[in-house]
């Protein structure tokens, strides 16, 4: 019994330093032009999706279909989010094309861009506006997403919220429309 406890730590110390060895060796490539392997790929994108779901799963979502929230929300969009998730017509953009992991194009809609309601779907309508407020106030770490909690209020980013609801559905005509500040 002994011998194993001994081996048992033996090779978790050798895993430890192995670790530690990799991650200051700096043999990783971290630039944004190349690609993490499968592996890195899927655990960071299980853990982004598993925890904006955990964090956003109790916020209580607000009446959203004031057209002013919609006017508010989208000159708002417009202005700090349109060159990342883009406009009506856009493929892609300067940044879109030179962020990785690429940010959603948020003018289809959440099942076209691979969205997954991670309650199980009952509430998926509340589930998806839950996890853009829950984003857009704390942004995500290492993405290129800003955290707007700092400088918006609440309401503010209700509002861009409600007018994501509405984005996927606008025309080129209709977005410049609604998102001219006044």
């Amino acid at each position: 019994m002994k011998t194993t406890i001994k081996y048992s730590f033996v090779i978790l110390l050798i895993v430890i330093l192995s670790t530690l060895g990799f991650i200051y060796s700096g043999f990783y490539p971290i630039g944004a032009d190349n690609k993490h392997n499968a592996l890195t790929f899927f655990l960071l994108d299980t853990l982004r999706k598993k925890s904006i779901a955990r964090a956003s799963k109790d916020i209580k979502v607000p009446p959203l279909d004031d057209p002013q929230l919609l006017l508010s929300g989208g000159a708002d969009y417009n202005d700090m989010c349109s060159g990342c998730h883009l406009q009506p017509g856009q493929k892609e953009s300067d940044l879109s094309l030179g962020l990785y992991p690429k940010p959603p194009n948020l003018t289809v809609s959440a099942e076209e861009h691979g969205h997954t309601h991670e309650d199980g779907g009952h509430n998926a309508l509340n589930t998806i506006e839950q996890q853009q407020f829950w984003v857009i106030k704390h942004g995500i770490m290492a993405s290129g997403m800003a955290a707007f909690g700092a400088t918006h209020s609440d309401e503010r980013i209700w509002a861009m919220v409600a007018f994501l609801k509405k984005l996927p559905e606008l025309t080129p005509d209709q977005y410049q429309i609604i998102t001219a500040r006044k």
